[in-house]
Formats: C-alpha cells, structure tokens, sequence
C-alpha cells in the first residue's frame, strides 16, 4: 500500500516535468541544440513513468498494461541507459534487425528483464575487459527447439521475436546453469540467479520461453522468446501522432486537478491545442461550476483520486446535471482498470498518468472534432 501511494504521488511529479518538457520542445525550432537535452528528460521521466506504474502493478494497485511493443524500439531507446549500467571495461555492441513484427507485453517489465540481464553481464565479466552484445530478431521454432527451451513446452511453435544478451565472461558450468533459474539460488557472482527466477516469471506471464547458451571461460547468452503478433491478434491502432501534429480543437474544458503544478501544465497544454480553459481544485468545485456554466463547457478531463470529492463521485454529479456530459477520466492507474471501473456509464475516455501532449491529442481528438475540419 505504501510503494502504491508513493508511485501514485510520484506519477503527479512526473507528469509536471514530462509535459513541461514536451511544451517546451514544440516552441524549440528544429535545429535548436536544445531539443537533444529536452529529449533526454523526456525519455527519462517515460522510464521512471514505467517504474511507477511497475510499483502499482506489484502493490495491487493496478494490473499490467500490456502495449504493442517494438523490440528494436525499445532496445534503441534504452540505449544510454545500458551503458550505464556496465563496467567500464565492458563494450556494448547492439545488433537489432529493423522491421522486426511487434510482441505484445508489459514495456515496463521487458526493460526490467534487458536491465537484469546487462547487470548480470557486467558481473560476468567482472574486472576484465570484455563484451557484451544486445541483438534483437525474429525466431521461427518448431517443436523440438523449443522443448531445449525452460517453459517451452507450453507454447506452440510458430514465430517468435527474441532478445537475447551475450557476455563473454566468466559462463556458468552444467550444475550452475542448470540451477540458475531457482528461487534464492546464487552464485558468486551477485545477481546471477536471484533475478533470473523474476526473468522467467516475466517470460511465463508472456507466453515467451527462455534459453541459455553458456560454457565455463567462454561466456553467456541469454535468448528471450516472445510469441509474434498476428494480424488477427493486432488491435486497430490508435491515429499516429505525427497525423495529428497539427490537430487543433476549439471550445471551452473544464480542467479538475487538486495538484497546482498539473492545473498550470494542463491548461497550458489545452491552451497550446486551441481550447479555452476552466479550472476547479477538486470534484465538489468542478460539480459546482458545471451546474452554473455547462452550456458553455464542451468536456470535463476529471483527475481520479482527489480530496472532498474524488472523480468517481464528481462524475455521477456531473450526469446527473446532464446525462450527455462528455468526460475524460485522468489517473495514474492503469487505463483497463478504470475503464473497466466505469464500463457501461458512458465514459468519453480514460487518461492515464503521466500523459503526453501527443497522449492527450489523442484522447480529445477522439471525442472532439478538429477545428479546422
């Protein structure tokens, strides 16, 4: 309960430092040297966003949020991140194949498993210098492959993508290799076998299967399997951001919030998407202005969790004023969770925390035409 909360309060902070950020790289022009730092924060507030919503999903606070997930993507964008987290004596070379077909999975769980991984690589190869390689690919298995596999011989064959970590460290001998996926089992080498039994957890909740390569003084490799998205799996995607780049909506919404720092960086963001802007500090106050105002407010984008009355509550009030009101609900937990809260009770949308403003383009687009259309 107390990591669920905390990540709850964190999600507000970073949701103030992702859009101002995004604000400020729109009024950047192009060639701006500015805009490489900008975008630095920018991936580091959506990682720490990840890690936030990881804390939620292990206090019961929300379920995972599965997304369709770009290995070679994912990889590039933790790039900075993995050299990091390396000895100084280790190089990391990347060697991921373009257009590989997505996976479906938790992106927040996928970078603690390469994390995990590259720690337990460095380790490997200690004090000496050495390299460790992060490739990304696509695997056709058949049955027998996949039965040299852990957790292989509960999936089908077919295509699947993999991400696989190769060291050339210390390896692991036939005892240890076969024991490493074992709960609290370790060798001298920290890491290497209390994360990996949390590595083959997140493969099962995947569908995926894992596989192990190692021989004493040569080296590791790790080969992650996750199943391929078919086309009948894949969902309509969502309109892509670059499309709506220029989208601008007119009108007046009414903007709920009891954190300042947000009601400030949500009206600006409304502002710079052409919307006029009315604010209230929690549910009671947005209900009260909405009885007064509502011929004039076209959307309410109601914060969840708030004192006095929360959005839940505000969002009844609110119908009950008028049945058709449009509402976009906004949390930190996950989008699933509260729309399955609210299923039934015509919800405009679901926002969830820390939003984006190609995020909150999204959702509004959805509810409400362009203006200039």
């Amino acid at each position: 309960m107390l990591a669920g909360g905390i990540a709850h309060d964190f999600n507000n902070i970073l949701m103030a430092v992702l859009g101002h950020a995004e604000l400020a790289m729109v009024k950047l022009p192009p060639m701006s040297p500015a805009r490489n730092a900008l975008a630095e924060i920018i991936t580091a507030a959506r990682n720490a966003a990840d890690l936030c919503r990881q804390m939620l999903t292990y206090s019961g606070r929300t379920s995972s949020a599965l997304e369709k997930i770009d290995l070679r993507e994912l990889v590039e964008e933790m790039s900075h991140l993995l050299k990091t987290a390396i000895s100084k004596k280790a190089l990391l070379n990347l060697n991921l194949d373009r257009d590989l077909i997505p996976i479906r999975g938790d992106p927040s769980q996928i970078r603690q498993i390469l994390m995990n991984l590259i720690i337990n690589a460095s380790e490997a190869i200690g004090d000496r210098s050495g390299v460790i390689t992060v490739a990304a690919g696509a695997t056709r298995c058949d049955r027998d492959y996949l039965e040299s596999t852990e957790l292989g011989d509960a999936i089908p064959p077919g295509l699947y993508m993999h991400l696989e970590v190769a060291d050339t460290g210390c390896g692991m001998d036939a005892r240890t290799k076969a024991r490493v996926f074992e709960p609290f089992f370790s060798t001298k080498f920290t890491g290497r076998g209390l994360g990996l039994a949390a590595v083959l957890g997140i493969v099962r909740a995947h569908k995926g299967a894992l596989k192990v390569y190692s021989e004493p003084g040569k080296g590791t490799t790790f080969k992650i399997l996750f199943p391929a998205l078919t086309k009948e799996q894949e969902v309509a995607r969502p309109p892509e951001s670059s499309s709506l780049a220029n989208w601008r909506g007119k009108g007046t919404i009414l903007l709920v919030d009891d954190e300042e720092s947000l009601i400030a960086l949500g009206g600006r963001m409304l502002e710079h998407l052409g919307f006029d802007v009315l604010t209230a500090s929690d549910g009671r106050e947005a209900v009260d202005l909405y009885r007064k105002r509502a011929g004039e407010i076209d959307l309410v984008l109601l914060d969840l969790t708030m004192p006095h009355m929360d959005g839940g509550e505000a969002f009844g009030e609110l119908r009950r004023i008028n049945p058709d009101v449009r509402v976009i609900l906004s949390s930190g937990y996950s989008r699933d969770d509260v729309a399955g809260r609210f299923a039934g009770k015509n919800l405009a949308g679901v926002l969830q925390k820390p939003y984006t403003l190609a995020k909150l383009t999204e959702s509004l687009s959805a509810v409400i035409p362009d203006a200039e259309a």
